[in-house]
């Protein structure tokens, strides 16, 4: 069984981030989202609603499942044993920032990386973005799945 893990903050997810796993799911047997725990950064959500978003926008995707990891991402890979990390680009910047990452976790561990392109319509879209622009009071609804919307309009009061 092929084993993939799409790692992230998610916070929130956006539809770009919904673009990618929907299309690491039709690549791979099993696709996790793992939401990376940092206790030194404080979210505007919890690790643990992070994941109930994503389980929500990601309800019609039966080979999805969520989890939280704390550490190397790699180590996580191996605990749970995926040999593979996917990850979106938006750009070539964040191709340069990715893919030495990406060589170092495969020397470290034997774990790929597969690179997804961004669905153009999300291509500048990032969760930081999308929350400097809703607490400015702009509209962010194309960007994120309806609950996650609604969640974050209240969040932020």
């Amino acid at each position: 069984m092929a084993i993939a893990v799409c790692p992230g903050s998610f916070d929130p997810v956006t539809l770009g981030h919904v673009d990618v796993v929907t299309r690491a799911a039709a690549l791979f047997d099993e696709v996790v989202v793992a939401v990376a725990v940092n206790p030194a950064k404080q979210g505007l959500f919890t690790v643990d609603e992070r994941r109930e978003l994503l389980s929500t926008a990601l309800a019609d995707v039966p080979n999805v499942r969520t989890d939280a990891f704390e550490g190397l991402v790699v180590d996580y890979c191996r605990s749970i044993g995926a040999a593979t990390l996917v990850k979106g680009l938006r750009s070539s910047i964040d191709f340069g920032f990715e893919e030495p990452m990406a060589q170092m976790n495969r020397h470290q561990t034997g774990v790929d990386s597969v690179f997804l392109i961004t669905d153009p319509r999300f291509s500048y879209v990032s969760s930081s973005l999308v929350k400097e622009v809703a607490r400015g009071g702009g509209d962010v609804a194309a960007f994120l799945p309806p609950e996650v919307h609604r969640r974050l309009l209240e969040r932020l009061g």
